[in-house]
């Protein structure tokens, strides 16, 4: 087995791009699997998987995870590792259509674990999410009991953990699951709000936030995350590791960063909170230090100045692109 040969889904989107560029750096052969849904804007999956295939070290498969049969070419390839990085993701859209996110997040990740059995693929990553953490007190801790998820997205990522730990105890798969806390960074997904609010801020438009803004995030960079999601190579057994800032701050604080960065007010629309929006989210990473030896170095204000950056060098490309989500 090729130890440096990788299989990564979802590499079109945000998370998936940014790992998997990391990986080809690193001198790793990526194999990137992604359907190109039009959840939201294709442009900016294009744009992301442009600068993937300008690397030789890059293999691109076009393939929906939730169809076994897509998966077939890759049949026999010994990967070190897969990533599964591919999801249907936001709170909101598993709400109007739980369907999608059960095809996608339950049964493709099924489909995926499956493939390891098949092909002898000793290690498993499975991307996961805080949003798993409802009705608990922050910080949020990976030993919290977490049977009471808010959303269908929350359902299908708790679902898919726990077929992991089965495929863990019956073929002795070695998996590490993340559960991320509110990523963002440049080329971020343009259906959250960090997205959003810069792109409507640039162009003069309002922003709207759901509630009074007060709402606490643990917004964590994507270097950071890319970062920890890499030392998730490492052998654990079965185990579950936040990757979080551990920091988190009010919405209207990153709106009020946004405005001193670009130099410009924002517009503010204030809409009833979604009830199945949490609170607050902070992350307990006192696992990931441990096991990882992994800790977030990019502070709010950093992460914030270099996204907003990222926007004004790509003023143009962003200006053609949606932010809304077809659900």
């Amino acid at each position: 087995m090729d130890e440096k040969k990788v299989l990564l889904t979802g590499c079109a989107g945000f998370i998936g791009f940014f790992t998997a560029k990391k990986l080809i750096e690193n001198g790793y052969y990526v194999v990137g699997v992604d359907d190109m849904n039009d959840y939201y804007d294709v442009k900016l999956k294009n744009w992301r998987l442009e600068i993937l295939r300008s690397f030789r070290n890059f293999e691109f498969l076009r393939a929906d995870i939730s169809k076994s049969e897509e998966l077939k070419e890759l049949k026999g390839e010994r990967f070190s590792v897969i990533f599964n990085l591919g999801a249907r993701a936001g709170v909101r859209g598993s709400v109007k259509n739980p369907k999608i996110y059960i095809d996608v997040n339950i049964v493709g990740n099924l489909n995926l674990l499956s493939f390891c059995v098949q092909n002898g693929i000793e290690k498993f990553i499975l991307a996961s999410t805080s949003s798993i953490y409802a009705n608990l007190e922050p910080p949020f801790s990976e030993e919290q009991k977490t049977d009471k998820v808010l959303s269908t997205y929350a359902a299908t990522k708790k679902s898919a953990e726990l077929f992991c730990y089965s495929y863990h105890h019956l073929y002795g798969i070695d998996v590490t699951i993340f559960r991320y806390f509110t990523v963002y960074g440049p080329a971020g997904r343009p259906d959250m709000s960090i997205f959003r609010f810069i792109k409507n801020i640039m162009e003069g438009k309002p922003i709207v936030i759901y509630g009074d803004g007060k709402q606490k995030r643990d917004f964590t960079y994507i270097d950071d995350i890319v970062e920890g999601t890499i030392r998730g190579k490492k052998k654990v057994g079965y185990d579950i590791i936040n990757l979080g800032n551990s920091r988190p701050v009010e919405l209207i604080y990153v709106v009020k960063l946004i405005e001193e960065e670009l130099g410009r007010k924002a517009e503010i629309i204030f809409e009833r909170p979604n009830p199945a929006d949490l609170p607050i989210t902070c992350a307990d990473i006192s696992k990931a230090k441990k096991i990882l030896g992994w800790e977030p170095k990019i502070s709010i204000e950093e992460g914030i100045k270099r996204t907003c950056d990222w926007f004004k060098e790509n003023k143009d490309f962003i200006k053609s692109i949606s932010t809304e989500e077809n659900i």
